[in-house]
């Protein structure tokens, strides 16, 4: 069997048709693949064909079943955007045509601020027009821009079918000709996301006391983005699109704020999404405090959760979510990335693995992976002691 069969038997638990092994896919940091993959982390981050190879070297070195592409495409001749690129001891420090600087470090993801304010460029909330939104992308050659503007070039885009331009797929289009046997997956910010990536996660957080109306209306429209985009990744050949709703924990929401400012409009693109694309999976990415959120999570219309932190980092108990998850959903996660990848030994990760695939057994409707996205730091050795577990003890139906 095939990686890109193993997921889509581990995607579809209803169906009933278990994979010959659990799969293993995890998430790696930026920051991972810049010092493992044995390119330039400019390269990476802003060069299609570099970041294509990096995802690609990577998942074949830790032989997972598959590869989250989450970053978009970019424009081929996007050096012609640069003035001047200067190595400092805190990383490379590109400087762009449009007025904006980017700070590349070794390890950790780019960082784009103004030249005059030095600052990350965000518009205030009391500024934003929902009419005006569509989509916000804050991996953008140079950050995120409203109204959008592409690479910083060009007059902003508008909202609706031409809103992305056609080199923003083209990540998904490499890899996916790159690894035609592997699990491909896009990535799209949910609503709520977005408005916390615009304008900032203490303004949007007021902005739900303060105006919850502009509020929903921005999270209306930029679902409106969230379906093109999602839709766009499965046209470009993604076997599966993650909904990236970082922000909808107990840590940043409760429950009755979940379910007004993220519920509907989670909703609303996975409806959409299944409307165009009934035979390819959903799923949702949410990390740490979830374990009192997982029904409203499945309310959505999901058909996945990834992360399941356990605790220190979350609430989710693995048993609790199978049991209550396991014949609808499938389930993906729950090994700690930092106090069992990045600290421990080859052998603490082999023993969380080995556990994993015990509380999960037969295998339907689980996939082997840290919680959330493995730690720039991390050794390999750590990570290739959970592909191992899953040979030795993750055969389905044993």
């Amino acid at each position: 069997m095939t990686s890109r069969e193993r997921m889509a038997r581990a995607m579809r638990p209803a169906a009933g048709l278990l994979p010959d092994l659990v799969p293993v896919m995890c998430q790696l940091a930026l920051g991972h693949y810049f010092l493992n993959a044995a390119r330039d982390p400019v390269e990476i981050w802003h060069d299609t064909p570099s970041f294509g190879d990096a995802l690609v070297t990577l998942q074949r070195r830790y032989r997972f079943d598959g590869i989250l592409v989450n970053l978009p495409g970019r424009e081929a001749d996007w050096r012609r955007r640069l003035r001047s690129a200067e190595r400092t001891a805190g990383g490379t420090v590109l400087r762009w045509a449009c007025g904006r600087f980017t700070v590349v470090p070794a390890d950790d993801n780019p960082h784009v601020h103004d030249e005059v304010t030095g600052r990350l460029p965000r518009p205030a909330f009391d500024e934003v027009d929902p009419d005006r939104l569509f989509y916000v992308e804050p991996h953008d050659l140079c950050g995120l821009t409203y109204p959008t503007t592409w690479s910083c070039g060009g007059p902003p885009a508008e909202p609706g079918a031409d809103f992305f331009p056609g080199w923003y797929w083209d990540a998904i289009k490499y890899v996916r000709a790159a690894a035609p046997d592997v699990s491909v997956h896009g990535e799209v910010f949910s609503p709520f996301s977005q408005f916390m990536e615009l304008v900032g996660a203490t303004d949007a957080l007021v902005a739900l006391m303060r105006d919850p109306a502009k509020t929903t209306a921005c999270l209306a429209r930029l679902a409106e983005g969230a379906v093109a985009a999602a839709r766009g990744h499965l046209a470009a050949g993604a076997d599966a699109v993650l909904i990236s709703s970082a922000y909808a924990g107990a840590g940043f929401l409760s429950r009755d704020h979940y379910r007004r400012f993220v519920l509907p409009f989670e909703q609303q693109v996975i409806a959409a999404v299944k409307d165009a694309w009934p035979d390819r999976p959903t799923y949702t990415h949410t990390c740490g405090a979830i374990g009192d959120r997982l029904d409203l999570l499945e309310e959505t219309g999901t058909d996945g959760i990834d992360t399941l932190d356990p605790p220190p980092l979350g609430t989710v108990d693995l048993a609790d979510a199978r049991r209550r998850l396991s014949a609808r959903l499938f389930i993906k996660g729950n090994i700690d990335p930092v106090n069992t990848v990045l600290v421990g030994t080859p052998e603490a990760c082999y023993a969380a693995a080995a556990d994993r695939l015990r509380i999960t057994r037969p295998g339907a409707g689980y996939i082997l992976s840290t919680a959330c996205s493995v730690p720039p730091q991390a050794q390999p050795a750590n990570i290739l002691a959970l592909v191992r577990a899953r040979d030795e003890q993750g055969r389905c139906g044993a």
